[in-house]
């Protein structure tokens, strides 16, 4: 697949109006999420789940690509289709997480490094077989007492570069995710200070490796404070950091920037990402890549029973609805109450 066609996809992930479903959890992280719920965690529950969520009526509208789990991307729906093409049919892109999970970083305490680059040119290739057409890669990068260290920033903005370098040459576009963590209680100016730093070690190694921005997304966290910080911000400060930070740092041959939600209740992370729609003025189109921020509802509605498909996918549809009225700086959260009371 040449660059053209790569771009073509990536400007298809952030189509106006538009973002991308991550699905991409391990089984670890979906079991304890089922475990929450007293959902039994099983091969078929994991696959009666995601496929209420794939097949969701109407899901298009509002989601232009979907990450998927090696698992996942192997598996059918009861109709014998591959999740792939369910999601073809539906017009949504396929794709696929390749990393293999953060570990700590040897000599370096609490900070940790992303692997899975040993053999994944091999699995990329299989994976663009099974139909995926993009990729994501996810760093994980916490704040704290000396944390993140310089060689930490570097080493996982490295991992980064050969994979975003690899998928583009297997035809499939990156989806590159530095994400810094909310856990602690450091301030939004610290949160800002290190993605600032952190972008722009991350670009820096991308242009040394050759990787065509035009042909890449980037996933970042939102410029936000830690969890136990005694201040919060607001969504304008939020949105005015998030947006200065990116400025400086990513460069406008980038297609698009879809936020991850990363720690944020679902309500939070479309308020946020609205404020930031509402501004304005980016180079980019500024998107979603939301995993809980949009499953949460449809989870907490499934709870593991047939009985209750259509309450799930109705609650996806509107947690994908409002962010796609976030997407330019549409939504209220008004919207919240008055589904509550029609159950629409």
């Amino acid at each position: 697949m040449n660059s053209t066609e790569l771009n073509a996809i990536a400007r298809l992930l952030v189509a106006p109006g538009k973002g991308i479903l991550a699905a991409d959890e391990s089984t670890p992280t979906i079991t304890k999420r089922f475990k929450a719920l007293d959902i039994p965690c099983t091969e078929e529950t994991r696959r009666a789940y995601r496929e209420t969520l794939f097949t969701t009526p109407g899901l298009s509208e509002f989601i232009s690509g979907v990450i998927l789990y090696d698992e996942t991307i192997r598996q059918k729906g009861q109709d014998g289709r591959s999740f792939v093409d369910v999601l073809r049919k539906e017009e949504i892109i396929p794709g696929i997480k390749v990393d293999k999970g953060a570990k700590p970083l040897a000599q370096f305490t609490g900070d940790k490094i992303t692997e899975g680059l040993d053999g994944l040119r091999e699995r990329l290739t299989e994976y663009r077989n099974l139909g995926a057409r993009f990729t994501k890669w996810r760093a994980v990068i916490s704040i704290g007492e000396h944390l993140p260290t310089v060689a930490a920033l570097r080493a996982n903005a490295h991992a980064l570069g050969r994979f975003a370098a690899l998928s583009q040459e297997a035809g499939l576009v990156p989806i590159v995710e530095p994400e810094i963590l909310m856990d602690g209680d450091h301030t939004i100016d610290q949160c800002a200070c290190t993605t600032e730093l952190a972008l722009k070690i991350v670009f820096d190694e991308l242009f040394q490796q050759r990787v065509g921005f035009e042909q890449m997304l980037l996933k970042p966290n939102m410029v936000l404070a830690g969890k136990d910080c005694r201040r919060q911000p607001d969504a304008l400060e939020i949105a005015e950091k998030t947006l200065r930070c990116l400025l400086r740092t990513v460069p406008s041959a980038v297609p698009g920037i879809v936020f991850l939600s990363g720690g944020q209740t679902d309500v939070q992370a479309t308020e946020n990402l609205n404020a930031i729609n509402k501004i304005g003025g980016a180079p980019w189109q500024l998107s979603f890549s939301f995993g809980r921020a949009l499953q949460s509802p449809a989870l907490q509605a499934w709870k593991g029973s047939d009985e209750n498909i259509h309450a799930a996918q109705e609650a996806l549809f509107n947690r994908a609805k409002f962010n796609s009225l976030a997407r330019y700086g549409h939504y209220f959260n008004d919207l919240e109450k008055e589904t509550e009371t029609t159950g629409v």
